[in-house]
């Protein structure tokens, strides 16, 4: 099991490797869409590879209400203990 540090870990690198976030700017707070200039298409590449990461489906109503990297983090860290 991960630990919601490993988690954030690596969301980060997620977000540096695919997207080109610089590592500066990803913090608990960013907002995926406002800072981090996420679209609805990257979101989905990244629950893609958040299943991958967790191997486990992710419903995509699971990340309708998720805005910040902290939700991501908290929503995926779920997963992981159910």
């Amino acid at each position: 099991m991960m630990t919601r540090e490993e988690v954030y870990n690596s969301l980060s690198e997620y977000l540096r490797d695919l997207f080109e976030v610089p590592a500066e700017n990803i913090t608990p707070d960013a907002k995926l869409y406002e800072d981090l200039d996420l679209d609805s298409i990257d979101a989905v590449d990244l629950v893609v590879k958040l299943q991958d990461l967790t191997n486990k489906k992710i419903p995509p109503e699971e990340f309708k209400t998720v805005r910040t990297v902290d939700d991501v983090v908290d929503r995926v860290y779920a997963l992981l203990e159910d």
